[in-house]
């Protein structure tokens, strides 16, 4: 089944949710604050976005700015990277949406690349 990994103050989270509500989507909403993604859901969604760690990141977060991450994201390993995230979803873009066995990697919501991702399956 689809996770969602949502901030109930985030707008863009509502909208996801308000969306796979309005599509029928079947899907489990989890805080992402209180419940970060898994270190093997982080690596998946890392291999569905080409390796390319940033996009994980909530680059416009406030505990982005507050570590630097901007420059030390260059030099990090992807192993340290994805540490920071399980260990604080402040850090994670969100929405982020995993169905490993139906392969369905998304982070942000844009509503077509997530009505693309979701009819394949």
């Amino acid at each position: 089944m689809l996770k969602i990994y949502t901030y109930s103050g985030c707008s863009t989270c509502r909208s996801a949710v308000k969306w796979l509500r309005a599509n029928g989507a079947e899907f489990t909403e989890l805080p992402i604050r209180e419940t970060p993604p898994s270190g093997r859901e982080l690596a998946a969604m890392l291999a569905a976005n080409a390796g390319e760690v940033r996009r994980l990141f909530n680059t416009s977060g406030l505990d982005y700015r507050a570590q630097g991450l901007k420059d030390r994201l260059t030099t990090m390993s992807r192993e340290e990277a994805l540490v920071l995230l399980a260990c604080n979803g402040n850090l994670i873009k969100r929405p982020f949406a995993i169905d490993a066995t139906r392969g369905v990697h998304l982070v942000g919501f844009r509503s077509p690349q997530w009505a693309a991702a979701l009819a394949k399956r």
